[in-house]
């Protein structure tokens, strides 16, 4: 039982995580909501018993594709700097 009250949570957080990333006109907010999107998605995989899901999704999703997404961010900024 109580495990279904945390999916629940974590799942309405999910939720919440994502529309923030959609809707938010701060560009870091909206990457570090999806960032946190995937970390919520790989907790509530190792609830569902699968933890080598929750392992990729955990590497991938919230770790690599975030700093790629900073990385991109920051590199795009400084090529409007250089071109301004």
């Amino acid at each position: 039982m109580i495990i279904k009250i945390i999916a629940i949570i974590i799942g309405l957080a999910i939720l919440l995580m994502a529309l923030i990333a959609v809707y938010n006109k701060k560009l870091i907010v909206a990457i570090v909501a999806a960032g946190v999107v995937s970390l919520f998605a790989s907790v509530m995989y190792l609830l569902l018993s699968a933890p080598d899901v929750a392992m990729t999704e955990a590497a991938i999703g919230s770790g690599l594709s975030t700093i790629i997404f900073f990385y991109v961010v920051n590199k795009i900024r400084k090529n409007r700097k250089d071109h301004a």
